[in-house]
C-alpha cells in the first residue's frame, strides 16, 4: 500500500505544488487548509506523515503539532515561511521531526520526507531485541523507552537519535554522523536541528536523572551516550 501523506497549508498554490510532487513519487496525498480541519482529517485517515504549515486560520501549526503529539508518534515535517531560529526550535520542541523553510525545493522536500519515513520505519523494525544501557531499556521493535522501569514517550526522530547512541556506547557522534546513523539524513542547517532534538531528549528525562548524564556533549565534536551498560 502506498504511504499516505497529509498536507496542511492555507496557500492553495503550495498545496498544489506539494501534492503534485508527492503524487508523482507514488504517495497518496490528503489536503487541509487549516489546523482544525487537518486535525479531524488526521484522526479519520491516520496518515503516515504530515507536511505542516505554521501560519494558518482557526488553529496554527504549533497547536496542531501539540495536539497530535498527545496521542500519536506520526512523523511531522514543518514547511513554513517563518525563518527565525526560535520558530524552528519551537516546532522541533513540540515534536516535529523536521523543519523546512519556504521558498523550498520540491526535490529536497521529497528527500526529507523519505528520510523521516525511513527513520520511522527503522525505529519500529521488529528484528532487534531490547538494549540496556545503565538505567535505560530500549525496545526498538516496540519504539519503547523505559528509564528505571518508567515509560518515556519519544518522537520518532528523538527515538532514532537515542537508539543510534545506545547501539554504539562510548562512540562520539558528530551532528552529521548522528543524523545519518539515525537514518534521518543530512541537510544544510541540521546542526541546530540535532541540538534541538538532543535538548528535547534531555528535558524528557531531567526529572528522572540521579547523578548520571544521559547524553554527554563532547565540545567541538558532538555527542555520546553517557551511561554504562548493565551487567
Amino acid at each position: 500500500m502506498n504511504e499516505k501523506i497529509l498536507v496542511v497549508d492555507d496557500e492553495k498554490k503550495i498545496v498544489k505544488m506539494v501534492k503534485n510532487t508527492l503524487e508523482n513519487e507514488g504517495y497518496v496525498v490528503l489536503e487541509a487548509s487549516d489546523g482544525e480541519a487537518a486535525l479531524e482529517l488526521f484522526r479519520e485517515e491516520r496518515p503516515d506523515l504530515v507536511v505542516l504549515d505554521i501560519l494558518m486560520p482557526r488553529m496554527d501549526g504549533f497547536e496542531f503539532c501539540r495536539r497530535v503529539r498527545e496521542t500519536s508518534r506520526t512523523p511531522i515535517v514543518i514547511l513554513s515561511a517563518k525563518l527565525e531560529e526560535d520558530d524552528k526550535l519551537e516546532g522541533l520542541g513540540l515534536g516535529a521531526d523536521d523543519y523546512m523553510t519556504k521558498p523550498f525545493s520540491p526535490r529536497e522536500l521529497v528527500a526529507r520526507i523519505r528520510a523521516v519515513l525511513r527513520r520511522h520505519k527503522a525505529a519500529t523494525d521488529p528484528r532487534e531485541n531490547r538494549i540496556v544501557r545503565g538505567p535505560l531499556t530500549i525496545w526498538p521493535d516496540e519504539h519503547r523507552l523505559e528509564i528505571n522501569g518508567e515509560y518515556v514517550a519519544m518522537t520518532p526522530t528523538e527515538f532514532g537519535i537515542l537508539l543510534a547512541l545506545a547501539r554504539n556506547p562510548g562512540r562520539v557522534f558528530s551532528r552529521r554522523e548522528l543524523m545519518e546513523a539515525a537514518q534521518v539524513g543530512y541537510f544544510e542547517g541540521y546542526e541546530s536541528t540535532v541540538d534541538a532534538h538532543v535538548g528535547n531528549i534531555r528535558r524528557k528525562v531531567s526529572d528522572r536523572e540521579s547523578g548520571w548524564s544521559l547524553i554527554e556533549t563532547v565540545y567541538g565534536v558532538g555527542y555520546r551516550l553517557g551511561v554504562e551498560e548493565k551487567d
